[in-house]
């Protein structure tokens, strides 16, 4: 008897513990996506190609204002990777393009460069600066929420591909955030310290009005 209980409660625990597993929530992206993520499509709706994503192979269109294109597989585009805490990003920068000061509010991001020269770096919280030129095979790490960039310093396109700690990593890009909204430009000015010329000028060129 003193045998035979011991094994049930282990029984017990055991197929309880196995009970509980969920090996995936593949994000049903017919639902709005809440701040813990998509709600999970039922399982007999779930294919591989919900765990595969193809978009990562062409080159993105650097035809903007900044010569940079980013091809995300976020959990929007590869409901795959919905709760898993990962997905990853192509980034593309043609000669003399730029992702300026942006942040990613939901996680980090490691960078790998693959083709070409990247000059990449962030600022901490407490301002200080750490930026280094970057060549193919290089990583650097960028702490979730910091302000951080990435320059092509080369003659010839730059490739590199990204990953984040979250399938949902957001974005915000400074220049925007400041020039491409309705915030009045009296207030631009009075919290950057630029004059009314130079942020009517910002405003014109990203699209903002105020």
């Amino acid at each position: 008897m003193k045998m035979i209980l011991p094994i049930f409660v282990l029984s017990l625990l055991f197929s309880s513990s196995y009970a509980a597993v969920q090996d995936f929530c593949v994000g049903d992206l017919s639902a709005p996506e809440g701040p813990a993520g998509y709600s999970c499509k039922k399982p007999a709706k779930v294919t591989v190609d919900d765990f595969v994503f193809s978009g990562l192979g062409a080159a993105g269109n650097t035809s903007n204002i900044i010569k940079a294109a980013v091809t995300p597989a976020f959990s929007a585009q590869f409901p795959g990777v919905n709760g898993l805490g990962v997905s990853v990003a192509r980034l593309d920068l043609a000669p003399g393009g730029v992702v300026p000061m942006h942040t990613h509010p939901g996680g980090s991001e490691v960078l790998i460069v693959v083709q070409g020269s990247i000059c990449a770096g962030f600022i901490s919280s407490a301002n200080a600066v750490y930026f280094k030129p970057l060549k193919k095979g290089d990583i650097m790490v960028f702490p979730q929420g910091l302000l951080h960039f990435q320059i092509n310093a080369g003659g010839g396109p730059a490739l590199a591909f990204v990953s984040f700690s979250s399938p949902s990593p957001g974005l915000q890009i400074l220049d925007y955030a400041l020039f491409g909204n309705n915030l009045p430009s009296e207030l631009v000015e009075k919290t950057t310290f630029l004059d009314d010329a130079q942020v009517k000028k910002l405003k014109g060129v990203l699209g903002g009005t105020g």
